[in-house]
């Protein structure tokens, strides 16, 4: 595929940057009319890349994208996942060059959407194209793509449920997620799951006056640091009762098998541009973001946060927290016993509530399976070393919800980094990774077949 590629590179970014340039935020509600034109964009890709059929299918929130082909004599049905909407780029003023007019610097595409994930499903649309146009193409291709994952994918799931014979496969095919480095490749075998809440304190019915009145009254702000402060101990263990019932210890066999891959703690910290990492106690770095639960604090604010001085105690203080779950750990009930245990100590002179945004289950899949094994030959190949089977700290929770509604696998092909910035001002996507990603997954195609032991 390699000349492939340099024979229609300035084409393939051309009709990358035709998406980046498309604001898709999914989570601003300004930008509805850009989900739409980014969906009727990328159906039109793919009719242009070879499928048989393309389109823009409406749901309860924003729109998903459906095309197919299919193969005389397939040696199986892919399924291929990916979202096409973006974090919002806040902070704007960090970044170095528009986001969403992306420029190529340093070896680099620079844009929100860069890498997660319009260049990454993009790779899939070219690698598809390549295939179909040189005859190469050996089994039926199904693609998905949505416009909710940057907010949880709270209408995916049931879609998929009412399409489940339209999207029958024998594996889903998704590139979101990251390898461990460009000399070091791997290959994601499982993701951890996500609980998403929000907690709201409230004082008095107004802002008041400090000086009249603190030190009589509850200020919300300082309250909800000491609840906040109390989730998690001094070992880094998150008191909420019952979060840990489900969670499954993994051997000293499996540990050292994932103490494997190459880790520089050192290179970690000064990349981070930090002295120390903390966590929960009796673990590493590299486990404590994958086979550990987490709970962080994303966002806190409440009374005056503008330019200079105002003496004021707030009525209102309010924190959204997400907790990363691990495999067998379920998100609904790990929700609940949050908000149980945040009522069982909330103090009687303020009112708090919790809302419940989204979320979604974790999943893992066995190295031993037919696709991860023709997807380690083709990243092999590719990179010219046998990649290493990894972990996933992120989420992407309607995955879990795909594997139980069709009955399938996800296979995570990522070939993100963690240089890239993904979710921060000045995401980025290295050239060297996009064309290497789509020489993999052509290869992918060659390797995985039905008769593999499916």
């Amino acid at each position: 595929m390699k000349e492939y590629i340099e024979a229609n590179k300035d084409r393939f970014l051309e009709e990358l940057f035709s998406l980046l340039r498309i604001p898709s935020v999914s989570s601003l509600e300004a930008h509805r009319p850009d989900m739409e034109r980014c969906a009727g964009r990328l159906a039109e890709l793919l009719k242009q890349a070879g499928a048989d059929e393309a389109g823009v299918y409406p749901t309860a929130g924003h729109p998903v994208v459906f095309g197919s082909r299919k193969v005389a004599g397939a040696a199986g049905t892919v399924l291929v996942y990916g979202h096409y909407d973006v974090q919002p780029v806040d902070p704007l003023e960090l970044w170095h060059s528009d986001p969403f007019e992306p420029e190529i610097r340093d070896g680099a595409i620079y844009a929100r959407g860069a890498n997660d994930d319009k260049g990454q499903l993009f790779m899939h649309v070219k690698a598809f194209e390549y295939l179909v146009r040189t005859g190469r193409l050996r089994h039926n291709v199904k693609f998905i793509f949505e416009g909710e994952e940057e907010i949880g994918s709270p209408s995916l799931a049931d879609w998929v449920r009412e399409h489940r014979e339209m999207l029958k496969a024998d594996i889903i095919l998704v590139s979101d997620t990251t390898m461990i480095s460009e000399d070091v490749p791997s290959i994601n075998c499982g993701m951890r799951g996500l609980s998403y809440v929000e907690i709201k304190v409230t004082g008095p019915d107004k802002d008041l006056h400090s000086g009249h009145y603190g030190g009589a009254v509850a200020n919300p702000i300082n309250v909800l640091c000491d609840m906040v402060s109390s989730l998690i101990d001094r070992d880094g263990h998150i008191t909420v009762g019952g979060f840990y019932d489900d969670v499954v210890e993994l051997s000293d066999e499996d540990r050292a098998k994932l103490a494997r891959a190459p880790f520089d703690l050192e290179e970690y910290k000064k990349f981070l541009k930090i002295d120390e990492v903390k966590g929960e106690k009796g673990y590493s770095t590299m486990e404590r973001t994958g086979i550990r639960p987490c709970l962080d604090v994303n966002g806190i604010w409440g009374g005056y946060t503008g330019e200079g001085a105002k003496t004021v105690l707030p009525s209102e203080a309010h924190a959204k927290i997400s907790m990363r779950l691990v495999p067998n750990q379920d998100s609904g009930r790990i929700s609940e016993l949050f908000e149980k245990h945040i009522m069982s100590i909330a103090p009687p002179y303020v009112h708090v509530e919790v809302k419940h945004h989204h979320g979604g289950n974790g999943f893992l899949i066995p190295i031993s399976s037919p696709a991860y094994q023709a997807a380690s030959r083709a990243v092999g190949e590719v990179y010219g070393t046998e990649p290493v089977p990894s972990r996933g700290g992120g989420s992407i929770p309607v995955l879990a919800d795909m594997q139980k509604i069709l009955g399938i696998d996800p296979l995570l092909m990522g070939f993100g980094l963690e240089r890239d910035t993904i979710h921060s001002p000045n995401e980025s996507y290295l050239l060297s990774q996009f064309y290497r990603g789509m020489e993999a997954i052509a290869l992918f195609y060659r390797y995985y077949r039905e008769d593999a032991g499916q």
